[in-house]
């Protein structure tokens, strides 16, 4: 449009001055008022054009924010991420290409500031519920957080969940270990010589002397000292649970990644991804293809 303003002006400016010099003298002052009006259009076309072009810039940068992957939990991918694996080693676990089909931690995203937490179960990627929740603590990175194992019992949330979404599809709800359970997020629960990474405060909280192994989440052993973070041995450890009694069945895990003992391989309900952002208290929708990063408005 502009480019069409500008052609109109030199082709009107150009042949009006091959007119005759009487015509040309007696037009002169309204060439001069035209040539001021469409200079001044012009300036203006391109004043609001940059200012809305800067005005767009800002709105997206405002309100967009970024979720990141922190961790993924296969249940059944033959590598277990129980209570003593991986949550306070500062390592990387996994890779890129598989980190939403398998066991995987981002150590950059572990160490980073964050102030809420999605967890979020999904299919070959495609979540199907989720859970947001505000850290008590603001500023503090997943790794300090599940550092804190003596005595351990934090609980790490505040207000339950600020976002919850499911999908009208997911399946296995009734016993799930996040889904089926209110409350908010505790992280190191610690009972004699059990210990769990992540229970909901709805659920059995077992006390802090009783040894029932009767609590059930996400990081779980029940042979460990969850003080220190030590498996004592191979036995009594698995990554994600069933809300299921009682324990002496064995029917109570999730998947094929647990130890030997009672434990028998279980229906794997999902992935389960762990998120985190420093200011985002939404999450996409049941139905949407996870990435590493996912962006809200």
């Amino acid at each position: 449009y502009q480019r069409r303003v500008r052609g109109l002006f030199i082709f009107l400016v150009y042949n009006i001055f091959e007119l005759p010099n009487k015509f040309l003298t007696s037009l002169k002052p309204s060439i001069t008022i035209m040539a001021v009006f469409i200079a001044v259009v012009l300036i203006g076309l391109k004043l609001m054009m940059t200012i809305q072009g800067r005005s767009i810039e800002k709105i997206e940068r405002i309100e967009t924010k970024t979720w990141q992957l922190a961790m993924n939990l296969n249940p059944s991918d033959g590598h277990i991420m129980d209570f003593a694996t991986g949550w306070t080693e500062n390592k990387f676990i996994g890779t890129y290409a598989d980190a939403l089909s398998k066991d995987f931690l981002d150590r950059v995203v572990w160490n980073t500031q964050a102030n809420f937490i999605a967890l979020v179960r999904h299919q070959a990627g495609e979540a199907d519920a989720v859970k947001v929740f505000r850290f008590v603590e603001r500023g503090r990175s997943l790794l300090s957080r599940f550092q804190e194992m003596n005595p351990g019992r934090v609980v790490a949330t505040e207000g339950g969940p600020i976002h919850e979404s499911i999908s009208s599809f997911a399946q296995n709800l009734a016993d799930d270990p996040v889904f089926s359970v209110g409350g908010d997020l505790a992280f190191n629960w610690a009972y004699t010589n059990n210990g769990h990474r992540i229970v909901l405060t709805g659920g059995h909280l077992s006390a802090a002397d009783v040894n029932d192994d009767g609590t059930r989440g996400i990081g779980n052993s029940f042979y460990c000292n969850p003080l220190t973070g030590e498996q004592f041995c191979s036995v009594s450890q698995h990554e994600i649970s069933i809300i299921s009694y009682p324990t002496s069945d064995g029917k109570y895990i999730q998947g094929s990644d647990h130890g030997y003992g009672e434990e028998k391989d279980g229906p794997v309900y999902g992935n389960y991804a762990i998120f985190v952002s420093e200011d985002a208290e939404k999450f996409p929708q049941p139905g949407f293809k996870l990435t590493l990063k996912v962006e809200v408005e």
